[in-house]
C-alpha cells in the first residue's frame, strides 16, 4: 500500500457524470421539516392529522394489513415453490431408507443457482460450491434436525440474512432483519421483526415492512434506526425499485407509544436519497445509524465505490426528508471494491461503557467497518474522525478498512450495531450464513442464523483493536457445569472430556505453555493455508475438539499455533478447523482464523459457545473472533463429544476448562391477542 493516496478532492471532482432517471422522478428536496431539530417535536405530535397520516384513498405511504402486503409476484414465486416442495417431497418418500426409523433425503445433483448479485447486492448463495457438480449428500431428518441452533436467533422457517436496525424501547430490545417469507432461498426480502426483554429469549412479531411500495418493490434491504434526542425512531432503509435502482427511503413507527412498534409507516415522498452523479444504480445501499454534526444537523453513511475504490458518502440532513451530501467522501481504500453495510461508531479509549454514536471528543476513537461484497468478509479499522471536514484518518494506514482487521474470521457478514442505552453499552449483531448446498437447505426448510449479539469496547491494553464478546445475558441459560484443572496435555496427547450432552455448551480454557524459550519454527505459518489441526509443529496446535464422534471421524477443533520468524518475532495464530466437521460431501469445509495479540504474562484463553452446527470462538477476551458452521452426520446429539488435545511435537500444555451445559432460549411468537 505503499502508492495508496487518499481521495481529497471533492466528490463532483472525480465522479463521473451520471444521469439516474426512472418513471417516478424522486421528491429530492421537501419543504416540509417535519424532523428539524427546532420543530421535530412539534411536527410529529401533531402528525396524526397532517402528514404522518396515510390517506385511505392514496397508495402514497400506505401500509396494509399483513396479509394484503404481498407483491404480485408473490403469486408465481409460490407457485413455483410449490412446485420445489412438492418434488422435494416425491423425492423423500421415493429415497426412504426404513432401516431403523431414519427417513434419508436425497435430493437430485444440480450446480447452485447464483441469488442476489443480479439485483446488485452481494452472493445469497454458497460461493464455494456455485462451481460444483457434486453428487448431494442423502442428509436424513434428523441430521437435519439436529442443525438448528438452540439458543441462537432464527425464525421459525425460510431464509434470513442482514440484521437490521436493533434498538432498545420502552422495556424491549427490537431486531429486524431480512426475510425471505416464501422460501428457504434468498429472494421477496422483507423485514421479519423480533422482541425480546433480554436479547436471549425472542418473540416473534408480525412482518415490520415488505416491498409494497414502487420505491422498494424488489427488496425491503438493509437499514438502520437512529433515536433522535426526544426518543423518537428514525428507520432509513435502502429499497430496490421497480427499475432495480438502489434508493434510500424513510419509515417510523405509526404508534411511538406502543412498546412492540407493530405498525411502521413508509414517508409518503420516498425515496429521500437517490443514486448522485458518478454512483451506479446498483452501488448506493445500507444507510447507517446517524450522528449529530458540529451545525446540528445528523449525517448518514451510505457505502459504494467508484470503480474497485470503496468508499464512504455522508449525508447531511437537518429533518431526515431533504439531503445534501458532503463534497468529500469520508474514507476510501482504492481496491477493496464495493462497500456494503458500513457500519461508524465511537469508542471510549478510558471507559468500559460504550457511546452513543454522535459522541466525540478527545478520549474517543471511531470504528469504520464494511462489509466487502468482493470477498464476503467484514473489515474494520480504528481511526479519529474530524468532524469539520467530515474525514476519517485511520490509525494505522496498514490496518485500514479492507485490508486489515477483520470483525471475524469465520462465515460472519453484514454486521451491525447499535447503542444499548438501557445498559449504555455497544452491541454488535452478525448474519452467520449456510456453508452446505442450497439444496440442503430447502429439504430442513431454513437458512441462516444470528449470532450471540457481542458487547464491543476498546481494547486498553493494546490500543489497536476492539474487544468482542458475548453479552452476559446468555450466561443466564447456564446449567450443569464441569471444571478441569491443571490438565497436564504432552505432545501428542488427547484426553476427553466426559460432560454428557456435548452439542449445546459454553466453554472456557486457559493454556500454559511449558518452556521458558521459543525457538525459530514455523516462520510462514497461516490458519488458511495450512493443513488444519493435523500439521504439527514445535509449538502448535493445541486447544479443544468439539462436536466429535467418538472416533473423531468428524471433529471441530479450536486452537492455538506459536510461531517465532527470523526477525524474532513470537506469533500467535487462533485457528477453528473445519476440514474434518463432516463426512458430507455438499459442505464448505475451512480452515480459519488469524494472528491474536498475546501480551506479557498472559495465559493462552479461549472461550466457545457451541450451539449444535454453531461454534462461535473467542481468544484473548475477544481480540479475535472465528465463526464455524459445521454440519456433522455422525457427531450429533448423544454422539457428540469433546476433548482437549495437544498436536504439537515440542512443548507439553497446562489446560484449565470450565465447561457449562446450555439450556434452549425460549423463542415463540408474541401472543397478540394479549397485547
Amino acid at each position: 500500500m505503499a502508492n495508496w493516496q487518499p481521495i481529497t478532492q471533492p466528490i463532483s471532482s472525480y465522479l463521473t457524470h451520471y444521469k439516474y432517471s426512472k418513471t417516478h422522478p424522486p421528491h429530492y428536496q421537501h419543504s416540509s421539516n417535519i424532523l428539524s431539530p427546532t420543530t421535530m417535536a412539534t411536527d410529529l405530535e401533531h402528525a396524526t392529522s397532517t402528514i404522518y397520516s396515510p390517506l385511505p384513498d392514496s397508495d402514497n405511504g400506505y401500509h396494509p394489513p399483513s396479509s394484503e402486503r404481498r407483491r404480485p409476484i408473490a403469486l408465481l414465486s409460490g407457485i413455483f415453490l410449490s412446485m420445489l416442495l412438492f418434488s422435494s417431497l416425491i423425492a423423500l418418500i421415493l429415497n426412504q431408507n426404513n432401516q431403523h426409523d431414519i427417513d434419508h433425503v436425497k435430493s437430485p445433483p444440480a450446480r447452485p443457482v447464483s441469488r442476489g448479485v443480479s439485483h446488485g447486492v452481494s452472493e445469497k448463495s454458497n460461493s464455494q460450491l456455485l462451481s460444483s457438480d457434486m453428487e448431494a449428500y442423502p442428509w436424513t431428518n434428523a441430521m437435519l434436525s439436529w442443525q438448528r441452533t438452540g439458543f441462537h436467533f432464527q425464525p421459525p422457517k425460510n431464509w434470513m440474512n442482514d440484521p437490521n436496525g436493533p434498538l432498545y424501547h420502552m422495556g424491549w430490545y427490537h431486531l429486524f432483519y431480512q426475510y425471505n417469507p416464501d422460501s428457504a432461498v434468498w429472494g421477496n426480502i422483507t423485514w421479519g421483526h423480533a422482541i425480546s426483554t433480554d436479547l436471549i429469549n425472542w418473540y416473534h412479531l408480525p412482518f415490520a415492512m415488505v416491498p409494497d411500495q414502487w420505491y422498494d418493490i424488489n427488496g425491503v434491504w438493509t437499514g438502520s434506526a437512529t433515536i433522535l434526542p426526544d426518543g423518537r425512531i428514525v428507520m432509513l432503509y435502502t429499497g430496490d425499485t421497480n427499475e432495480e435502482v438502489q434508493v434510500q427511503n424513510l419509515a417510523y413507527p405509526a404508534n411511538l407509544s406502543d412498546p412492540l412498534l407493530l405498525d411502521w409507516i413508509k414517508y409518503s415522498d420516498n425515496p429521500v436519497m437517490v443514486p448522485p452523479p458518478g454512483i451506479g444504480t446498483k452501488d448506493f445501499r445500507d444507510p447507517t445509524t446517524a450522528w449529530l454534526g458540529p451545525n446540528g444537523k445528523w449525517r448518514v453513511a451510505i457505502g459504494s465505490k467508484v470503480n474497485k475504490t470503496g468508499i464512504t458518502l455522508v449525508y447531511e440532513t437537518a429533518d431526515f426528508t431533504s439531503y445534501a451530501l458532503l463534497d468529500e467522501v469520508m474514507h476510501a481504500v482504492p481496491g477493496t471494491g464495493m462497500w456494503e453495510c458500513v457500519d461508524f461508531y465511537p469508542v471510549s479509549t478510558t471507559e468500559s461503557n460504550g457511546l452513543d454514536t454522535s459522541v466525540n471528543g478527545p478520549s474517543v476513537k471511531h470504528v469504520l467497518k464494511s462489509s466487502l461484497d468482493d470477498d464476503k468478509n467484514d473489515y474494520y479499522a480504528l481511526g479519529t474522525y474530524d468532524p469539520i471536514s467530515n474525514k476519517w484518518t485511520p490509525d494505522d494506514p496498514n490496518l485500514d478498512v479492507g485490508i486489515g482487521l477483520r470483525v471475524d474470521y469465520g462465515k460472519y457478514y453484514a454486521s451491525k450495531t447499535f447503542y444499548d442505552q438501557n445498559k449504555q453499552r455497544r452491541l454488535l449483531w452478525g448474519w452467520i450464513g449456510e456453508t452446505d448446498s442450497e439444496a440442503a437447505d430447502i429439504l430442513k426448510g431454513w437458512a441462516s442464523v444470528q449470532t450471540i449479539p457481542r458487547e464491543v469496547v476498546f481494547d486498553r491494553k493494546t490500543g489497536t483493536n476492539i474487544l468482542q464478546w458475548p453479552i452476559k445475558e446468555v450466561e443466564k441459560l447456564r446449567s450443569k457445569s464441569w471444571v478441569y484443572q491443571k490438565v497436564l496435555l504432552e505432545p501428542g496427547c488427547l484426553v476427553p472430556l466426559d460432560i454428557g450432552l456435548a452439542t449445546q455448551l459454553d466453554i472456557i480454557a486457559t493454556f500454559d505453555i511449558k518452556t521458558q524459550t521459543i525457538e525459530e519454527a514455523d516462520a510462514g505459518y497461516s490458519c488458511t493455508t495450512s493443513g488444519g489441526s493435523f500439521s504439527r509443529g514445535a509449538f502448535g496446535p493445541f486447544g479443544l475438539v468439539v462436536l466429535a464422534d467418538e472416533t473423531r471421524t468428524e471433529q471441530t477443533p479450536v486452537y492455538f499455533y506459536i510461531t517465532k520468524g527470523s526477525d524474532g518475532v513470537v506469533r500467535t495464530h487462533f485457528c477453528a478447523d473445519q476440514t474434518k466437521s463432516s463426512t458430507a460431501s455438499d459442505v464448505t469445509k475451512l480452515v480459519y482464523g488469524s494472528n491474536v495479540h498475546v501480551l506479557e504474562g498472559e495465559s493462552l484463553s479461549m472461550r466457545l459457545l457451541v450451539d449444535h452446527s454453531i461454534v462461535e470462538s473467542f481468544a484473548q477476551g475477544g481480540r479475535t473472533v472465528i465463526t464455524s458452521r459445521v454440519y456433522p452426520t455422525k457427531a450429533i446429539y448423544t454422539s457428540a463429544k469433546v476433548f482437549l488435545f495437544n498436536n504439537a511435537t515440542g512443548v507439553s500444555v497446562t489446560a484449565n476448562v470450565n465447561v457449562w451445559n446450555m439450556d434452549s432460549a425460549r423463542i415463540d411468537h408474541f401472543p397478540l391477542g394479549q397485547h
